[in-house]
């Protein structure tokens, strides 16, 4: 063993080597000052308190990126409280370590972002936090070992591996990128981290941040979002300059601008369908439960469901409001089984897709197109199980396919710039004709439901319309085309591959029966085979048995 770093005192030691025992960390600590924001190298964004150990992004989502004034013993936490969280931005802080010495940095060196602009120059590391965790006092504590792993923890709560291969052998400066919805974190003492064995290595959470493709896309989805509210800013200028108009800036409606009813949607709606009393707790609704709002600054929890089932062939109206803040993220649609009635609040999740383990039948859509405030939304589900949708009068195609042998009730996630939605009524529609497309009377490019599906397939983690059940179809982008009905007596029509065998297997998970066992299992092997009919990728094929 090195005994050289036992006789050095420890004031002298360098700040990446090593202490030898508990006592000795705890001494580091006693005569270390905690750490600091460092006061000049900055993201022109952030604004940091008298003492340093407070750091605020204002304005915009990003330009938050910051470094601690000295750099940090292996084994210290870096400990952050997470003062302040403002939903609607996309994604959430972003932290790591960095061997670069932040005094030595211009101002210029700084870029926008931590990922990816940092983290692909050499000598920087940092990933992001999962946004489960950015909640408000929350405190995240972080530290590398003599390994070079960084572990991560919440509320002192057990440590999860975030990274490996950090270059240990001089010193460390902590990175903390104050991103997205992160706006505030205060800096608190340090504390040093137990070593992790290799037995509770084992034991020791993976971390669940999103991978380095994927921050392209929330800042991206940011930077669209922030340039539509200048847009918004400027308009409301331009409007204020107009003679006699009044403004309030005060005054903020709960549905502000609210347009005249779209063309297309029918005079006379039904208005017997309302707001499930069964409702998250961060919604408010009108008397008449015809209006759920949220409530801005802390809407998590925000599932509302229709009041009774929805009937095939009838048309729901909803409107949606927003107030324009800068956030991100809008609506999602879905379709259930389950009564509402025998739900609890409590049980009602953020997140819809944990409904998805549930034992009802459950399905859920979130790629809406951007919307805009007063854009009116329907929804049908057809005899064939298709849920069509329109905006604005306009027909937009196909969402999804659900199991119509059972009574179906509409739920909706109000967040993001979405603050309000109104239910204007129901229309029971005559039967409609579908073309082989999927859209009623049209062809497949009147639609955007394979952009939408194409959305959803591109992030593992943000596949949304799932159901619980294999045997039921899920989100195709086009209608499958079965051929005329055979009579009883004959075959169930022949396979799409090799057209000699009868069909005798469904694909998981989009539900289309089109292929024999034997083509089923040859598909599945291939690499990224997909489906004949929809094109979405086969996780498993399942033959089905008949008497």
């Amino acid at each position: 063993a090195d005994t050289s770093h036992q006789t050095r005192s420890v004031s002298s030691r360098p700040y990446y080597s090593l202490p030898n025992s508990s006592h000795e960390r705890r001494s580091v600590l006693a005569i270390t000052e905690p750490p600091r924001f460092h006061s000049q190298a900055k993201g022109k964004n952030v604004r940091l308190d008298a003492h340093s150990r407070k750091a605020t992004r204002r304005n915009s989502f990003c330009n938050g990126v910051t470094f601690t004034n000295r750099p940090i013993h292996l084994y210290e936490k870096v400990r952050l409280k997470l003062v302040a969280v403002h939903h609607g931005w996309s994604g959430a802080l972003r932290f790591g370590f960095t061997i670069h010495d932040p005094s030595q940095m211009s101002s210029d060196e700084i870029p926008k972002y931590a990922c990816p602009d940092l983290v692909t120059r050499p000598g920087y590391w940092a990933k992001a936090l999962p946004e489960r965790f950015a909640v408000r006092d929350n405190i995240l504590a972080f530290w590398v070992d003599r390994h070079g792993r960084v572990f991560y923890s919440i509320n002192d709560e057990e440590p999860i591996l975030f990274h490996c291969g950090i270059k240990v052998s001089g010193p460390l400066w902590a990175l903390i990128d104050v991103y997205g919805i992160t706006h505030e974190v205060q800096i608190l003492d340090s504390m040093f981290a137990e070593t992790v064995t290799t037995a509770r290595l084992s034991t020791a959470r993976l971390s669940t941040c999103l991978p380095q493709s994927n921050h392209d896309s929330a800042n991206f989805n940011n930077n669209e979002l922030e340039n539509n509210q200048v847009v918004a800013k400027i308009a409301n200028l331009n409007l204020s300059r107009v003679p006699g108009l009044a403004t309030d800036n005060h005054i903020i409606p709960c549905c502000p601008n609210r347009r005249q009813r779209a063309q297309g949607v029918p005079a006379f709606l039904d208005t017997d369908l309302r707001f499930h009393p069964t409702r998250g707790p961060d919604i408010t609704f009108s008397q008449d439960r015809m209006v759920a709002c949220t409530n801005w600054q802390e809407s998590n929890r925000t599932l509302v469901f229709s009041d009774r089932p929805l009937h095939i062939g009838e048309s729901l109206f909803v409107e949606v409001g927003h107030l324009g803040l800068p956030y991100y993220g809008a609506l999602s649609f879905g379709i259930t089984s389950c009564d509402p009635s025998t739900l609890r609040t409590n049980e009602l999740p953020a997140d819809p897709d944990f409904l998805l383990d549930r034992k009802e039948y459950w399905v859920v859509y979130r790629a809406f197109p951007v919307l805009n405030s007063g854009d009116i939304l329907s929804f049908m589900v057809l005899p064939n199980g298709e849920v069509h949708h329109g905006v604005n009068g306009a027909s937009r195609g196909m969402l999804m396919c659900v199991d119509t042998s059972q009574s179906l009730w509409v739920f909706f996630t109000i967040h993001g710039v979405i603050n309000q939605l109104k239910i204007l009524g129901t229309v029971q529609s005559s039967p409609v004709t579908v073309s082989p497309s999927g859209s009623p009377g049209g062809s497949q490019y009147d639609s955007d439901s394979d952009m939408a599906f194409s959305v959803n397939r591109s992030s593992s983690a943000s596949e949304s319309s799932l159901v619980t059940a294999p045997s039921s179809p899920l989100s195709p982008p086009i209608s499958p085309v079965f051929p005329p009905p055979e009579p009883s007596s004959s075959k169930n029509g022949e396979c799409t591959v090799c057209f000699d065998s009868e069909v005798d297997t469904v694909i998981y998970t989009c539900g289309h029966m089109c292929l024999c066992n034997t083509c089923g299992l040859k598909l599945k092997k291939q690499l990224n085979a997909c489906c004949p009919i929809c094109r979405r990728v086969i996780k498993d094929v399942i033959k089905i048995y008949r008497p």
